[in-house]
């Protein structure tokens, strides 16, 4: 073999090929390992003869070409297969070797191998990569966690196969343990919540202002070029842009609308609810999916209810509201998974700087938008900001659009066109920004039939009342 290689790479899916021959082209020599022997010689072949990029179907050739300490990635699907293949390695391996988890491990996995190698001289990251293929090859944003001493000898590598905003390296050391594996789950939880309030919009302005294709792809693409800016928005234009290859018209109209999901919204949500931290535009994002998948029920229900007959609204009005609108529930969503964050931080002892995960997030990732660099502001300027919704800086942003989300909230809600992101988004404000809410009536309730007792507004202490 005659070289030491500098990273390995199980798993030569198509993200794990992109990654491996990124690592390549940022000058770092790599090596592949795969059981099938066709991803084996397909990245042998895609890697030339430049002696940067090899590949076995032997798990001894694989460990043995590393120099030490390993760097070890893995991108195989979730659960047991990530602990097959750690026992797999484990024998040939020497301490101070590093095996870095590249997918979407459930966070408490992640502990559990972390604590597992540890014993064993070996270090281990939950490692979050997110910009799906295209990212993997050509800049992904990456989210690290682990031991922090280990991380040093990987950092070169990510900082230079990560994706770069104004030049800086959107990957950063986040904390210890699950850290990385914990902030790429509710990264993909803020994703469910934007994707369903962009499908959300889409509708609207189609139901009620009857707009084309054409036109939506020019709205979006006017959006994407201002303050929405973002990965989503830009990537709604390009396919409602798209013509069907197989048939006439536009593909996003033959696509059938079951949306379907890998869990980590699901995880998102409910960790959320463990915690005690509201979440609702992700939450309905995930039951929307769930609806969504309930397609023959939904179509015998639909001719069982009447429906109101929409009452199109004047075009340019239209644009302009749902483009407020859909600003301001960007921001809501952002603002309850990074509340989240905060949240897990303390309870899991990671230690987040919620401001370095929203600098990471500013290019390569799924969730990627203009906004994180106002967002990385805000949490620069106060480290403890709780919420984002407290930060003097998105006051205006707020006050200015939640009008908008208001007006299209009830447009929808008259015409019987389902808005349940954007709904629950402007709940949420509602809740969050009331100084007094109808819960004391839920405490007598409690207290009236179970005698859980109450706290009073006037006096120090617990009460309870015979009722």
């Amino acid at each position: 073999m005659g070289k030491a290689y500098d990273f390995g790479l199980v798993g030569l899916g198509v993200m794990g090929r992109n990654f491996i021959l990124n690592v390549a082209d940022n000058g770092f020599s790599a090596f592949g390992h795969d059981l099938d022997t066709e991803k084996v010689t397909a990245l042998q072949k895609e890697g030339g003869d430049t002696n940067k990029v090899d590949a076995s179907t032997d798990t001894a050739t694989f460990v043995n070409a590393l120099s030490s300490p390993r760097k070890i990635m893995l991108l195989v699907p979730a659960g047991k297969i990530v602990d097959s293949v750690i026992e797999g390695l484990i024998p040939l391996l020497d301490k101070g070797d590093i095996i870095i988890d590249g997918g979407n491990s459930f966070f408490t996995d992640t502990d559990r191998r972390d604590a597992y190698l540890a014993e064993k001289g070996i270090h281990f990251f939950g490692s979050g990569v997110s910009g799906g293929a295209k990212g993997a090859r050509l800049g992904p944003s990456i989210m690290p966690g682990g031991n922090k001493e280990a991380y040093q000898h990987v950092k070169p590598i990510f900082e230079a196969v990560s994706a770069k905003y104004k030049g800086e390296p959107c990957v950063a050391y986040l904390g210890p343990k699950s850290a990385g594996n914990y902030v790429k789950m509710v990264h993909n939880g803020i994703e469910y919540g934007l994707m369903q309030l962009t499908s959300e919009i889409y509708d609207i302005l189609k139901k009620g202002g009857n707009y084309t294709n054409a036109e939506l792809h020019q709205t979006y693409s006017k959006w994407n070029a201002g303050r929405l800016q973002s990965f989503l928005v830009e990537i709604t234009s390009e396919i409602l842009n798209k013509k069907d290859d197989l048939a006439d018209g536009d593909l996003v109209d033959k696509i059938l609308d079951k949306a379907k999901q890998k869990g980590t919204g699901k995880w998102t949500s409910q960790n959320a609810m463990d915690l005690g931290i509201p979440v609702p535009s992700i939450d309905v994002a995930v039951s929307m999916r769930e609806i969504s998948a309930l397609k023959e029920e939904r179509v015998k229900a639909d001719v069982l209810y009447d429906r109101p007959t929409v009452t199109l609204m004047d075009k340019e009005k239209l644009e302009k509201i749902t483009e407020e609108a859909l600003y301001f529930s960007f921001i809501i969503t952002y603002a309850q998974g990074l509340h989240q964050l905060a949240d897990a931080s303390k309870e899991y002892g990671y230690k987040l700087d919620i401001a370095t995960i929203a600098k990471i997030w500013r290019a390569g990732c799924i969730i990627r938008a203009g906004l994180l660099a106002d967002i990385t502001e805000a949490f620069n300027l106060d480290k403890e900001l709780p919420n984002l919704l407290l930060s003097p800086s998105f006051i205006q942003k707020v006050q200015s659009t939640v009008g908008s989300a208001r007006e299209l909230v009830s447009y929808a809600a008259v015409n019987g066109i389902p808005l349940p992101g954007l709904s629950n988004s402007l709940t949420y404000f509602d809740a969050y920004t009331s100084n007094r809410l109808p819960l004391n009536l839920i405490q007598a309730q409690r207290d009236h039939f179970g005698s859980h007792t109450y706290e009073r507004t006037d006096k120090e202490g617990i009460f309870h009342t015979e009722w």
